[in-house]
């Protein structure tokens, strides 16, 4: 695959995050060098923020099943293949649209005034069988290591099994179809896990989306959850406090419910452990009006920023130790081994052909694995696999 030298557009007046000179026309540049360029078609980009150090791109059809856009669509139900048209069919679907791209405007906002330094690089592509996706990473920022948030909506037909990947287990999605069979499917979702670097600020992750196939199968699933390498009760009461409210606007009965579904799904079997303190986690949602669904679906996306930013805030500068990081690291081993082995979101991307970098784009910048290790007795990090193995009711 050939790589291309990137020229990168930077607004009239901004300063190029690299070399720090302000200009007053854009620029672009060229082996590492600014250059006054003034007729220069702008990459596609949510934000006016760029960074003029010359990169390498791969090229525009980087897959033979995804290739990448020059510009944001409207929809990113797209034209694709052979000039074949394919348009939103119910309001439902592009409503829900509509709220997964503002949840990550806004949220990416806020997470870029957190870290202070870094900017979210965007890729807009396409995918072959139909529809696409907007990826925004922030890589070693100040206060992020690495911070995704993703959104899809793809479209086409799919095997039994992803159907089965995509559905809570006990739940048949995939009846009178043969082994064989591809079964005509929409989904839509955005996902997002922010890793900071300080050892006392916690991992964040959410994830919300809408699945339709034919014959008027539909449904909800999504949820919020914290995962800390060390705890911080007030934080964890604060995390679950925000989502039960939210959850309380909608149903009172919603709160405990995926509360106890979050430690439940989160579980990872081999250690015995939760991946972290829980949140709320709901799948195969069709119980009420689908408007109603759609309502909570944003309250609770809406709810990521006040539920986490203040938990940030009190721990992205705190003092830490080499021995309180590496235990990070570990912890991030764990991450890593849920998202792998159990998480349903992976399986059914891999199984439908998604695009590789915003599937893994939720593992961690770095991990660790040590042989037999175990927390001293009595310690803060023996603390946190205790209620990692015996998960608690914190408010």
């Amino acid at each position: 695959m050939i790589a291309t030298a990137l020229f990168v557009f930077v607004p009239t007046g901004n300063p190029c995050y690299t070399c720090k000179k302000r200009y007053s026309s854009p620029i672009k540049t060229k082996n590492g060098s600014c250059i006054s360029y003034r007729n220069y078609k702008p990459r596609v980009s949510w934000s006016p923020r760029w960074n003029c150090v010359a990169t390498n791109e791969r090229s525009q059809e980087y897959s033979s099943s995804h290739q990448l856009l020059d510009s944001t669509p409207d929809s990113l139900v797209v034209e694709v293949g052979e000039g074949k048209k394919w348009v939103l069919g119910t309001a439902m679907q592009q409503n829900f649209e509509k709220m997964i791209r503002k949840a990550q405007d806004d949220i990416c906002a806020a997470i870029e005034k957190v870290d202070g330094t870094q900017h979210f690089q965007q890729d807009v592509w396409t995918r072959r069988e139909g529809g696409g996706g907007i990826s925004r990473v922030l890589q070693d920022g100040a206060v992020f290591e690495k911070a995704g948030v993703n959104v899809s909506v793809v479209y086409g037909h799919m095997p039994p099994e992803a159907v089965r990947a995509a559905s809570a287990r006990g739940v048949t999605r995939d009846v009178g179809y043969g082994p064989d069979d591809k079964i005509p499917f929409f989904a839509a979702g955005i996902s997002s896990v922010m890793h900071p670097k300080n050892p006392m600020a916690p991992t964040v992750h959410f994830n919300y989306r809408y699945f339709e196939t034919e014959r008027g199968i539909w449904w909800f699933g999504g949820g919020t959850d914290l995962t800390p390498s060390f705890l911080f009760e007030e934080d964890c009461a604060h995390f679950h406090r925000c989502l039960k409210e939210t959850c309380d606007r909608h149903d009172s009965e919603f709160y405990p419910k995926f509360k106890k579904w979050c430690d439940d799904y989160f579980l990872i079997k081999h250690r015995g452990e939760r991946r972290g303190i829980g949140g709320i986690f709901f799948d195969d949602l069709n119980d009420r009006a689908p408007e109603k669904l759609l309502e909570f679906a944003r309250d609770c996306a809406n709810t990521v920023i006040p539920a986490y930013v203040p938990i940030i805030e009190r721990r992205k500068d705190m003092s830490y130790t080499e021995q309180e990081k590496r235990w990070q690291q570990l912890r991030r081993g764990r991450y890593v081994e849920f998202n792998l082995v159990y998480d349903r979101g992976t399986v059914f991307g891999l199984k439908t052909g998604g695009r590789i970098e915003s599937i893994l784009m939720s593992l961690p910048l770095t991990a660790r694995w040590e042989y037999d290790h175990h927390p001293e007795e009595n310690s803060r990090e023996a603390q946190l696999v205790q209620v990692l193995r015996e998960p608690k009711e914190w408010i």
